[in-house]
Parts: C-alpha cells; sequence; structure tokens
C-alpha cells in the first residue's frame, strides 16, 4: 500500500536526527545550519521517494523581510511550512548582501524545521541574542487552525509519541485547538 503524504512526512519526522555541526566562536555554543538539515534528510527523501523545495519571497517592508517555504512532494500530494525572518540592515560589519543572504539561511533553517518538527528549544542558536543583551526569539511561528494541514500534521504527531510543548515551540495555537489536540 502507498503511503500518503502525511504518513510520509510523519515517519520523516519521526526518524530523522540532525546533529549541530556548527560551532559560534562568539556566542561558544554548537548549532545547525540549513545546510545541515538538507543533508540529513537526503536519505529520507531517497527512502520515501518524496523531494524538497525551498523557495524564497522578499516581502517589502520596513524591515524588509524573507518569506521562506519547504515544500515537501511526492509528485502528487505537497505539504509547506514556512518562516518569515526580518532582514537587519543596522547590522554592523555585514555587506547589504550578506545581510540578506543570513536572513535568508535563517529562514530556510526555520522553514525546514517547521516542516520537519525539528526541536530547536535547546539550540543556543534560537535563545542567544548575539550580543545585543537580551534573549532572541525565533520570529518563526505559524498558527494552526481546527482542520487545516499544520492541525493534522500535529495531530499525527501527538499519535505518533509527540509532545504538544514541541509542537508549541513552532506553532501559534488558541487554547481551544490545544484542548482539540490533546483530547482528540
Amino acid at each position: 500500500m502507498n503511503k500518503s503524504i502525511n504518513e510520509k512526512l510523519l515517519t520523516i519526522q519521526a526518524e530523522l536526527k540532525t546533529k549541530k555541526s556548527r560551532f559560534n566562536n562568539f556566542g561558544k555554543y554548537y548549532f545547525r545550519s540549513a545546510e545541515d538539515i538538507l543533508e540529513a534528510i537526503k536519505p529520507h527523501l531517497v527512502k520515501h521517494k518524496v523531494s524538497v523545495v525551498l523557495n524564497e519571497e522578499l516581502v517589502v517592508s520596513d524591515p524588509p523581510t524573507i518569506l521562506s517555504t519547504a515544500t515537501l512532494s511526492d509528485g502528487t500530494d505537497a505539504i509547506t511550512a514556512q518562516a518569515v525572518v526580518g532582514v537587519d540592515m543596522m547590522q554592523k560589519g555585514m555587506q547589504v548582501p550578506q545581510k540578506f543572504g543570513s536572513a535568508s539561511s535563517y529562514g530556510k533553517k526555520y522553514a525546514l524545521g517547521n516542516l520537519f518538527l525539528i526541536d530547536d528549544t535547546a539550540d543556543a542558536d534560537a535563545t542567544n541574542a548575539h550580543g545585543k543583551g537580551g534573549q532572541a526569539t525565533p520570529t518563526a511561528k505559524i498558527s494552526i487552525k481546527e482542520g487545516d494541514e499544520a492541525f493534522k500534521k500535529a495531530q499525527d504527531y501527538i499519535k505518533a509519541g509527540g509532545s504538544i510543548d514541541t509542537i508549541k515551540t513552532k506553532y501559534a495555537m488558541t487554547a481551544d485547538v490545544e484542548k482539540s489536540l490533546t483530547n482528540g
């Protein structure tokens, strides 16, 4: 029997392990990059006969933002997850292309993390303020509504033994939606 795209994604989410292979000398922590995630998912893509495509869209705003979309497809059906990342135009020591490239890398990382439910709560890169004082917060959170694709994905994740707390690190939801997920 052929698995649905949801079943394939659920299996990949459960099996995927991606290491934090990069080290930030300034912050003294290890982190994973979009490239690390892509390297880790490639064997799963072949195994489950699916592909991943990353797309970006520049949103002209102040500050400029990049909308990154990660799409998992089996050639018939697809599931997407997105991340929105601001471009820090005031960042010192970077040329404009580097500022956009840095935001692009973060957007891809968080879109992939949202799609594959990669838990970054213990990732210093997600909580480090990078010398700016205070604690940084990830900017990528998707709202879950009952009946949408993210809700179904979250239900599957919980049925497979996943934690609502892990889902809440990636997704925004109302108390009613959380109750439906934990009691459904």
